[in-house]
């Protein structure tokens, strides 16, 4: 009988984690979100960088515009 209870508890929890998996397009969409966010990280990283404030506002609107992209395609989902 343990036996048998211990087989149904692992079936339930497979069934489980079947559910909580992705579909290719949501996994699209995570990795295009990543992908802008580390665009923006390295835009920001350049802008504590750049030679002068014209190039470090260009840098950081850039940074803006891809954290802002990067929700709009979380939004997507």
């Amino acid at each position: 009988m343990k036996k048998l209870s211990l087989v149904m508890v692992a079936v339930a929890g497979l069934s489980l984690a079947a559910c909580n998996k992705q579909t290719p397009a949501e996994n699209a969409v995570d990795n295009t979100a990543n992908a802008l966010e580390n665009r923006a990280d390295a835009l920001e990283n350049a802008a504590d960088h750049a030679a002068n404030e014209a190039t470090e506002s260009a840098l950081e609107n850039a940074a803006d515009a891809a954290h802002n992209a990067s929700d709009a395609v979380e939004d997507s989902k």
